[in-house]
């Protein structure tokens, strides 16, 4: 069984056991969270789509640990005007284990 839900403003795609980097969330390491806003939820041709959510829908996840990720480099540069500008940016992420999907 798969479900796609939203945590930070983007869309994941999981099922039991997976292990997922989403946006920064506000748990203690080895903390239990409780997603409700799924919005499919499927295993093979039995798929509910919800209008915008499942109702009853919901995924379990465990905090495995929080991090930064890899720098990303930003350079504004202009040509023949002696003009460069360079600055770098790592987003913060949470990382969750998946371990349970209702729906």
């Amino acid at each position: 069984m798969y479900a796609v839900f939203t945590s930070g403003g983007k869309q994941y795609k999981a099922s039991e056991g997976d292990v997922l980097r989403v946006e920064k969330l506000d748990a203690e390491k080895g903390a239990t969270l409780e997603i409700d806003q799924v919005l499919m939820v499927g295993e093979g041709a039995d798929v509910r789509i919800g209008a915008p959510t499942v109702e009853g829908g919901k995924v379990t996840a465990e905090v495995v640990d929080h991090g930064r990720g890899d720098k990303i480099r930003i350079i504004k540069f202009k040509r023949r005007k002696h003009h460069m500008k360079q600055m770098g940016h790592r987003q913060y992420y949470t990382e969750i284990k998946i371990t349970g999907i209702e729906g």
